[in-house]
């Protein structure tokens, strides 16, 4: 069966444990000076005139511009996945509470991690094809996906994977294969 494995990451969403082609996320970022210029105009207007009425569309239609671009982002990715393979691994991480403890709260909420799991699930569901959720435990990060070590200490800072049998690779995409391998072993058990 082909399993593609995904991990969680800040940049760019998620890292997958195969080459998938995917553009930039980011929509809140990229629209974000626009946004915030619409934003303080609707400050500046007198609250109730017919300008601030008008106003407040603006930025309602900043904010549809956005949501839309990141739900239309997010469709074409999830279809891309389901067409492609016969499951999908993911870690079972809490988003919400992601966004509230770790400082990252706006890069968390830009790129639709949540709504990518959910959208994945129900089109892999249609395609009667596996969503396999991998323990929020399981040291997908810290275990070496060549030779199977797992490291007692490991920082978020530390971006490259190294390992003392010699595997050297991103800490995301060792995290990804991890994932893919660990749903691999729960779909044969």
């Amino acid at each position: 069966a082909k399993i593609l494995g995904i991990d969680y990451a800040m940049q760019g969403m998620a890292v997958f444990s195969e080459k998938v082609e995917t553009e930039e996320a980011g929509f809140f970022r990229k629209n974000e000076k626009r946004l915030a210029r619409e934003q303080r105009k609707l400050s500046r207007c007198v609250r109730g005139s017919h300008n601030y009425e008008l106003q407040k569309k603006k930025v309602a239609r900043c904010h549809e511009k956005i949501r839309n671009q990141r739900r239309d982002h997010l469709h074409k990715l999830s279809r891309k996945i389901a067409d492609g393979y016969d499951a999908a691994a993911v870690e079972d991480i809490d988003m919400k509470a992601m966004g509230q403890c770790l400082h990252f709260g706006k890069s968390v909420q830009d790129n639709g991690y949540g709504m990518f799991r959910e959208m994945l699930d129900y089109k892999l569901a249609w395609k009667g094809k596996k969503m396999v959720k991998v323990d929020r435990f399981f040291p997908s990060s810290k275990k070496c996906c060549k030779c199977g070590r797992v490291k007692k200490e490991l920082k978020l800072s530390e971006r490259v994977y190294h390992c003392v049998c010699g595997n050297k690779m991103d800490r995301d995409c060792n995290a990804a294969i991890n994932i893919r391998e660990e749903a691999r072993r729960m779909l044969t058990a």
